[in-house]
Parts: C-alpha cells; sequence; structure tokens
C-alpha cells in the first residue's frame, strides 16, 4: 500500500488521468509528476479498462504458487504435528524437509504455538509469557537450574491413558508418585535426571551432588545454582552442605516468578511431553527404564532452537566434551 501523502497514491494516480484525459501526451504529464513514462502509461491502461477502481492499490500476491509446498506433503507435516506436539525442526528430520517449509506450512494453516497448546492432551490453552526478557549465562557451569517434576505412577497392565478412564480398575488408584529432579546447564542446556519417591532435602541433596559429578565428567564447574523456593532448596541443611562443599554460589527466584527458572521448567514440559506422556506406558518400571535414554537423545542428538539449532554437547567445550 502506498504512502498517504506519496506522489502517487490514489488522489494523485487521479489527478494523473484526469491531465491525461484533458487531451495533454502521456509523456508531458509524467514529466511534470516527476514519474517515469511506464508508470503514467499503466495506470492510464488501468483506469481505461477499470474506471476509478482501477487506481486502487492491488495485492502482491503472486497469482499461481508453482514451487509451493505439495498438498500431500503438507497434510503429512499436520498430522504429524497433530500426533507428537513438537516443532519445526523435529517435524523437517522426520520427513526430510527443511525447518523453514514445515514453519511456512504451519503459519499458513494456523497451528497453534506449542506454547498455547496443553503438553499432555494437545488441546489449546491460554498461556502467556509475563516477561519477555531473556537471559543466558556466557558459559557453561556458569549457573545451573534445579527442579522437581512430580509425576503419577503406573500400574502394571498399564493405566487410564492405556485402557481409557472408565475402564481402569478402581483397586488401582492411590499408587503414589515419582518425583523426578532435573538439572539444566543454563549455557549449554545439557540435562540431567533422576526418579525419587520423594522430594526431600536429603534426596535433593544427593541429586545435585551426583549432577555436579555428571557435569565435571565434561569439564565444566559448577559455579552457581537457581531453583524456586520449595522447603528442600531453601532450608535443607544436606542440600546447603553440598552448595557450600563444592564452593557453589546459591540463588532463588523471586517468589510467584517461575520464569526465571525458565529453562528447567521448558525441561520439564519437553520431558512430560516426549517421554512421560509420549505413549501409554504398560508398567512404572517401563517408564522409569526408558529415561535414561530419552535424556541422552536430548543431551546428544536433540536440536534446541534456543541455541541455534545446536544440540547440547555441541556447546560444551566446542563439541569436545567427553559425555559419559
Amino acid at each position: 500500500m502506498s504512502h498517504g501523502n506519496a506522489r502517487l497514491a490514489p488522489a494523485g494516480r487521479l489527478i494523473l488521468v484526469q491531465r491525461i484525459q484533458s487531451g495533454r501526451a502521456v509523456a508531458h504529464v509524467a514529466a511534470e509528476m516527476g514519474i517515469s513514462r511506464t508508470t503514467a502509461w499503466r495506470w492510464w491502461r488501468r483506469f481505461r479498462e477499470h474506471g476509478p477502481a482501477g487506481l486502487v492499490d492491488r495485492s502482491s500476491v503472486a497469482h499461481s504458487h508453482p514451487h509451493r509446498t505439495a498438498a500431500c506433503v503438507e497434510a503429512r507435516v499436520r498430522i504429524m504435528r497433530h500426533l507428537t506436539r513438537r516443532g519445526p525442526v523435529f517435524i523437517a528430520d522426520k520427513l526430510g524437509l527443511q525447518a523453514s517449509t514445515v514453519g511456512r506450512v504451519l503459519r499458513r494453516h494456523r497451528a497453534p504455538l506449542l506454547r498455547e497448546l496443553d503438553p499432555v492432551t494437545g488441546t489449546v490453552i491460554r498461556a502467556t509469557r509475563r516477561s519477555a526478557q531473556r537471559y543466558e549465562h556466557d558459559h557453561p557451569g556458569a549457573l545451573i537450574h534445579v527442579d522437581v517434576k512430580k509425576l503419577g505412577r503406573i500400574p502394571d497392565g498399564g493405566g487410564w491413558r492405556l485402557h481409557g478412564r472408565s475402564e481402569r480398575p478402581k483397586h488401582k488408584r492411590g499408587l503414589g508418585y515419582d518425583y523426578v529432579h532435573t538439572v539444566i546447564d543454563d549455557h549449554s542446556r545439557v540435562a540431567y535426571a533422576e526418579i525419587h519417591s520423594d522430594e526431600k532435602g536429603a534426596t535433593a541433596a544427593g541429586v545435585l551432588d551426583r549432577a555436579i559429578g555428571f557435569y565435571a565428567n565434561l569439564g565444566v564447574r559448577v559455579e552457581r545454582v537457581i531453583s524456586d523456593n520449595a522447603f528442600a532448596y531453601r532450608h535443607s541443611t544436606a542440600f546447603r552442605a553440598v552448595i557450600n562443599a563444592h564452593g557453589i554460589t546459591q540463588k532463588f527466584i523471586r517468589p510467584h516468578c517461575p520464569w526465571t527458572n525458565g529453562k528447567v521448567e521448558r525441561l520439564n514440559r519437553t520431558l512430560a511431553a516426549e517421554w512421560a506422556y509420549a505413549q501409554p506406558w504398560t508398567s512404572n518400571e517401563d517408564r522409569a527404564a526408558a529415561l535414561t535414554a530419552w535424556i541422552d537423545h536430548y543431551n546428544l542428538e536433540r536440536r534446541h532452537l534456543g541455541i541455534g539449532g545446536k544440540s547440547p554437547i555441541d556447546r560444551i567445550n566446542n563439541g569436545r566434551g567427553q559425555y559419559i
């Protein structure tokens, strides 16, 4: 659309054709108005063919798109998005496409953004980010995030996700919860996770101590740790002892501001969608046994848009870290 004060706005075009209608030469009118003869002839022809309506701006969208992605390929993209609730990079790898192509297809069909979807059911929910400010420390180990993800245990033979809510055995209710203690490096996104039966301070302290050893094997020294204000992190003597033993600075998020600990919160959401609820498990032991392989995939193979499409291990010593 032309600027309101442009030389050839709709009002200027009308002046152009009025002068030509008066019998003056097109070339002379074009010179007076400071435009090319080609432009003047274009608007004069449109006026003669369509009248005043021909002086209105037309859409710049092409009449045909010979290189547009085939409809069958677009259908495969939409089906995979619906079934997996994964982003363009994952879908592109599976279908042999470019991530940008997948992104365009999803935008063309107005697919909801992943942050707008419930990670378990895929239904659209209201999800907004209260702060647009992002941060990232400049080297691995400068800051790690810790948190706990609470998951309901799965009965032997499978739960309601496998059999449906109406067919769920009544006597298999109340099995309790698994507590997945998660740790992630702020710079590289290399993650560490363990499953436990509680979220007590002693348990969290043990996880932190082993996580520090895990990062040390990659050549990374942990300098700071950030968490929410849970009792295990803020008041546990055992957790504080591990902090002091390794000379680490402890930080806490501001109350009711979980996005400050956003990287581990995002890890928990990804972990739920791609591991915990990725399939209907037949037992709690089967799901727990699959966590290690998924964490390895997350660290070594899964590409992260937040770090430029790289895998986390690529950011550890420029990809020279030894993953154990």
